[in-house]
C-alpha cells in the first residue's frame, strides 16, 4: 500500500528536511523513525519539497510503502505519538501507485513572514526574518510584479542549485501587512534553490529604500545570481501548501495555515 500524509514542522531545530549519513537531527530521519515503529518494518519517505535548516512547513506532504495494514487514524496518530513535539502528522490517506509526492505534484505555495520593527523578536526569532527599518509596502508590491509569469530564474537560485532548468512559472506573489508583520505569499509550478528566500531578499531591499524598484526586474533579466543580493533568513520562511490532480483526492489545507 501507498500511503500519503501531511506532515507540520517547526524547522528551527532541525539541519533541514533530508535525511544525511553523519547527522540524524533532519526530519526526514525522524519521520522515518517514527513510522518504522508503527509499521514495525524500515519505512523510507518521499516529500513534496525538501526544504533547508531552520525552514519550516505547514503543508509539507510525504508518500511511503508498507506492507503493514492500519487504520489511517493510527498512522496519523500513531506516528505523531512517536515524532518530536516540533513534528506532527496532520492527515494521511492511501493513494494509488502512481503518486509520488514530488513528481505528482502542480504546484507548491510558500509565506515568507516578515517582522518589521526597530527593536528584535524575542519568542519570535526562529520564526520570522526581523527587519529593523521600515518597509515600504507599495514598493515591495510594485517589484514584485514583473517576477510574475514564465521566466529563467537563474539569478534568483543559489549557487549550488542542481536543477536542470531555472525556467519556473510563478502564478502568485503576493504581499499584505498586519501590523508588524509582512507576509510574502508565493505560488508557482516548482521553485529552486533557495528562490524564495532570494525574492524576500530584493524585495526587502527595495522595501527599504536601498534599492529603487526597477531592480527586481533588473536582476531577473541579468541570469546572474551575484547580481541578486542577499539571501533572507531561513526561519520567515514556511511551505504552506503543495497542490495535486484533483483525482488523488487530497485534502487541501490553507495556504496561510501558519499561525499568523
Amino acid at each position: 500500500m501507498r500511503i500519503a500524509m501531511g506532515v507540520e514542522y517547526d524547522g528551527s531545530g532541525f539541519r533541514g528536511w533530508q535525511r544525511q549519513s553523519h547527522d540524524r537531527n533532519t526530519i526526514q530521519q525522524v519521520v522515518e523513525e517514527a513510522l518504522s515503529r508503527v509499521a514495525n518494518h524500515p519505512i523510507e519517505v518521499f516529500c513534496a519539497g525538501r526544504t533547508d535548516a531552520g525552514v519550516h512547513a505547514s503543508g509539507q506532504v510525504i508518500h511511503f510503502d508498507t506492507e503493514a495494514v492500519r487504520e489511517m487514524r493510527a498512522w496519523m496518530l500513531g506516528t505523531t505519538a512517536n515524532l518530536p513535539k516540533s513534528v506532527a502528522v496532520l492527515w494521511a490517506k492511501p493513494v494509488p501507485e502512481h503518486f509520488h509526492a514530488r513528481f505528482s505534484a502542480q504546484r507548491r505555495a510558500y509565506r515568507y513572514v516578515i517582522f518589521s520593527r526597530e527593536v528584535r523578536p524575542t519568542f519570535l526569532a526562529r520564526r520570522v526574518s526581523w527587519h529593523y527599518q521600515p518597509l515600504d509596502l507599495e514598493r515591495m508590491r510594485a517589484a514584485a510584479k514583473p517576477l510574475l509569469g514564465e521566466h529563467d530564474f537563474s539569478a534568483y537560485r543559489a549557487m549550488a542549485c542542481q536543477a536542470k532548468s531555472p525556467v519556473r512559472t510563478l502564478h502568485r506573489l503576493e504581499l499584505n501587512r498586519q501590523g508588524a508583520f509582512i507576509f510574502i505569499d508565493i505560488e508557482a509550478n516548482g521553485f529552486l534553490h533557495h528562490m524564495v528566500r532570494n525574492i524576500a531578499g530584493v524585495l526587502m531591499a527595495i522595501g527599504a529604500g536601498e534599492r529603487p524598484i526597477e531592480w527586481s526586474h533588473e536582476v531577473l533579466e541579468g541570469r546572474n545570481r551575484a547580481l541578486g543580493g542577499v539571501t533572507a533568513p531561513p526561519g520567515g520562511l514556511y511551505l504552506t501548501q503543495v497542490g495535486y490532480p484533483a483525482e488523488f483526492e487530497l485534502p487541501v489545507l490553507s495556504p496561510h495555515a501558519p499561525v499568523w
